[in-house]
């Protein structure tokens, strides 16, 4: 892991510098060492918020794990080769042995072990230098470093691990708890999973202590991982292994805590300041200050008609289930895919906000963890296919669609879920996810050859540059 697990000061967690040698070397005068850093708590505070801008950046949450790359895998997009200018073409196709996939794995794997090595370099101040924090700030930094160490850890092991329940003891990822930059060896898909729930139960017994979102429902909590986000990271690591009973208690926990109410109809068809997504719903999201400069040129028609991220409106038809007089009331394809320079486009990354006052906008928000993916744990985990469908229709009902019969058959509801995941997650990224978990052989709008997806597809290679100085796989 040589080239992954770089040394702190070369990482964007620590924000106030500006060169990798200032750990190593005499320090400017308005710069800080590694050992003065961790001194205060202001230290620690500016430490893990540089770890959530690496995050919200465009090589993790701000793109390729989200809208761009991760999207793209899971036929998001209509691209075709004259597009050129947009390196997801060969992404679309699934073709992993090319220069352009090739790049983007390993860009994904490279920014996130750097991540991890910010958070585990964090996760040791904070006991070395424990004596400089309050109670409150020790809980809420070292749970929420431990809780972001299990999910880049988890989203690692979907991206590269093989399916779980098959290959419990294959090779997956190097599950990194120093920062050693020691190549290890790789733990397995089952020693990944333990690791990253038992540093969620450590995150969540520190953080239910102080968290603010805890003790007064304290809203600007939801740009941080959270005790409810880690809740329902729990949840959606436990249904990934097939853990129903222990998904659906700690889903239900995050749904029956009240803080996250689904969207109004009025604000998501708002003509002026349309919540576009459904922040109330959020339990964990990213802050991506620039966003828009991006999300316009993936998803506005502009001057670079071949850089667009697009799909055809008859398959947007097919994909919100409209009918063939053309009246569709879901609220999602009502105010999610709008027109612009005669293209159709995914509209939730047009956010504008109508104030520039932090705490209240509406824009730059980047979507992680939300409410429906509870609701969907939920339906999956269900003991009937009728209680698992009226969970599906809390999500229908608040999205403007008519209820399903509950009388139908677990077919049935797999079916309906499967849609729900296509509809709700669209340029989330989170639909590659859920495709690979249930080893769907097929993805809609997939138009490669064969049709037919093999599990090979769902598992990206391990970077060339990782396999150089690990000998471990």
């Amino acid at each position: 892991m040589k080239n992954n697990i770089i040394l702190i000061g070369c990482m964007v967690i620590i924000s106030s510098l500006t060169a990798c040698k200032k750990f190593l070397d005499v320090e400017p005068k308005d710069s800080l060492s590694e050992k003065e850093f961790f001194t205060s708590e202001a230290g620690f505070q500016q430490a893990l918020n540089g770890v959530y801008s690496q995050l919200a950046s465009r090589d993790l949450y701000g793109d390729k794990l989200t809208m761009g790359f991760v999207s793209a895998l899971a036929q998001n997009y209509a691209i075709t080769s004259v597009q050129s200018t947009i390196p997801l073409v060969e992404t679309t196709k699934l073709n992993y042995t090319t220069a352009e996939v090739q790049t983007h794995v390993s860009t994904i794997w490279s920014t996130s072990y750097n991540a991890i090595a910010g958070l585990n370099k964090i996760l040791e101040n904070t006991t070395i230098n424990r004596s400089v924090l309050t109670e409150s700030t020790y809980t809420i930094v070292r749970g929420e470093s431990l809780a972001l160490r299990a999910l880049l850890h988890f989203d690692l092991l979907r991206l590269f691990g093989k399916e779980y329940k098959a290959n419990l003891n294959a090779k997956a990822i190097p599950y990194k708890k120093d920062i050693s930059e020691n190549a290890q060896v790789p733990s397995t898909t089952q020693e990944v999973v333990s690791l990253v729930l038992a540093d969620l139960k450590e995150a969540e017994n520190l953080l239910i202590q102080n968290d603010p979102i805890v003790l007064n429902d304290e809203r600007t909590r939801r740009e941080h991982l959270n005790y409810y986000g880690v809740k329902a990271l729990e949840a959606r690591v436990r249904i990934y292994i097939g853990d129903k009973e222990g998904a659906k208690s700690a889903a239900l926990l995050v749904v029956n805590s009240g803080k996250y109410p689904f969207v109004t109809v009025a604000a998501a068809e708002s003509t002026t300041n349309r919540d576009r997504l459904y922040l109330t719903e959020q339990i964990f999201m990213l802050r991506s200050r620039n966003l828009q400069a991006h999300t316009d040129t993936y998803f506005r028609a502009g001057t670079l008609l071949n850089t667009k991220l697009t799909q055809t409106e008859n398959n947007f038809n097919t994909l919100y289930e409209t009918p063939s007089n053309g009246v569709n009331t879901d609220i999602r394809y009502k105010n999610w895919i709008e027109t612009d320079g005669g293209l159709k486009f995914p509209s939730k990354f047009w956010q504008s906000s109508s104030t520039t006052i932090s705490t209240a906008r509406l824009d730059q928000y980047v979507p992680v963890v939300r409410l429906s993916e509870m609701y969907y744990i939920l339906a999956e985990a269900a003991a009937t296919p009728a209680e698992g469908i009226a969970y599906l229709n809390t999500v229908r009902q608040n999205r403007s669609l008519a209820l399903l019969a509950t009388t139908g058959n677990q077919t049935f509801l797999n079916a309906e879920l499967l849609k729900e995941y296509q509809k709700e997650f669209y340029a989330e990224g989170q639909l590659f996810f859920y495709y690979k978990r249930i080893n769907a052989t097929s993805m809609q709008f997939y138009t490669g050859t064969p049709t037919a997806i093999v599990p090979a597809k769902y598992i990206l290679p391990i970077p060339d540059t990782e396999l150089q100085f690990n000998p471990n796989y």
